[in-house]
C-alpha cells in the first residue's frame, strides 16, 4: 500500500480535506509531529504533506527541528515525489528551493478573496471557483517566488500565495483550504494569543467560517482530487460485491 505522511507542527491543525482525498484513493495516511517524532520515515513517503505553524523558517536557532523539515523536503524533491506544503509548509518549500522567506508587512488572518494568475486558472486551484475563490488566510510571513517555479495565486497583502514546481507535482499554498469547518474552534482556542494580538474579531471569524467553510470543504476536495489526478494517484478501485 502506498503511504502519505504529513508533518504536523501544531497538534490541532490536521490535513483535513486533503487527508480525505488521499485516503479515499486507498493510500494510508500517517502523521509525524515535528519536534517530537523522528521525521526520517517521511523521506520514503509516496506523498509528502507539510503543514503549518505560527513560527518562521528562519527561526532554526529557536526551533532546531526545522533542520529535519528541510532534510525531509530535500529528500522528497530529490526523489521527485508529490509534495504539498501549506502555510509554514509552503514557506519551507520556498526556502529549500532557494527563495527568501521573511515577515510580511502585515499579518493576513481571516476569510478573503484569492486571485489566480493565468497559470493558476489552468491549475487545480481553478476548482476554488466553487467557493467564489474565498479562502482562509492565516499567516504572517511571505516568500519570494523560487527560481523556475510557476506562480499561481495572489492577494493584495501577499503577492505570492501559491506556486508549483516539478510539472505541478510540488504545490505550495500560503492559504488554508484544507480545514474542516467543524474543527475551526480548535484553531480559535489554540491561536487565541495571536488572534488577540492581531486584533482579530473571533466571533466574526467564527461566523465567517460557518458561512464559508462548508463551500470551501467541497471546493478544496475537488482541488485536491484534481492535483492527485495530475500527479498520477489513481482512484481506488471499487470492491466487487461478495457472491
Amino acid at each position: 500500500m502506498k503511504t502519505a505522511i504529513a508533518i504536523s507542527h501544531v497538534c490541532f491543525e490536521d490535513a483535513g480535506t486533503l487527508e480525505d482525498a488521499i485516503t479515499a484513493r486507498g493510500l494510508s495516511f500517517r502523521y509525524l509531529q515535528a519536534g517530537v517524532d523522528d521525521l526520517s520515515p517521511a523521506k520514503d513517503a509516496d506523498i509528502l504533506v507539510v503543514l503549518g505553524a505560527p513560527i518562521g523558517v528562519y527561526e532554526v536557532d529557536r526551533y532546531p527541528f526545522l533542520k529535519e523539515d528541510f532534510a525531509v523536503i530535500e529528500a522528497a524533491l530529490a526523489r521527485s515525489k508529490p509534495i504539498i506544503g501549506i502555510c509554514l509548509g509552503s514557506q519551507l518549500l520556498a526556502a529549500v528551493l532557494g527563495a527568501r522567506v521573511y515577515p510580511n508587512r502585515e499579518k493576513e488572518i481571516g476569510w478573503g478573496l484569492l486571485g489566480l494568475t493565468p497559470d493558476g486558472r489552468k491549475s487545480p486551484l481553478a476548482a476554488l471557483s466553487e467557493n467564489k475563490f474565498r479562502v482562509l488566510h492565516w499567516h504572517g510571513d511571505t516568500f519570494d517566488l523560487p527560481r523556475g517555479a510557476t506562480w499561481l495565486a495572489e492577494t493584495a497583502v501577499t503577492p505570492h500565495q501559491a506556486f508549483s514546481t516539478n510539472n505541478g507535482k510540488v504545490l505550495a499554498l500560503q492559504f488554508h483550504v484544507e480545514q474542516h469547518t467543524r474543527g475551526m474552534e480548535r484553531w480559535l482556542v489554540g491561536h487565541t494569543l495571536e488572534l488577540t494580538t492581531a486584533g482579530v474579531d473571533v466571533n466574526q471569524l467564527r461566523a465567517d467560517t460557518q458561512r464559508l467553510g462548508p463551500g470551501m470543504e467541497k471546493a478544496s476536495r475537488t482541488m485536491f482530487d484534481l492535483w492527485l489526478d495530475h500527479v498520477g494517484v489513481a482512484p481506488a478501485r471499487a470492491t466487487a460485491p461478495a457472491k
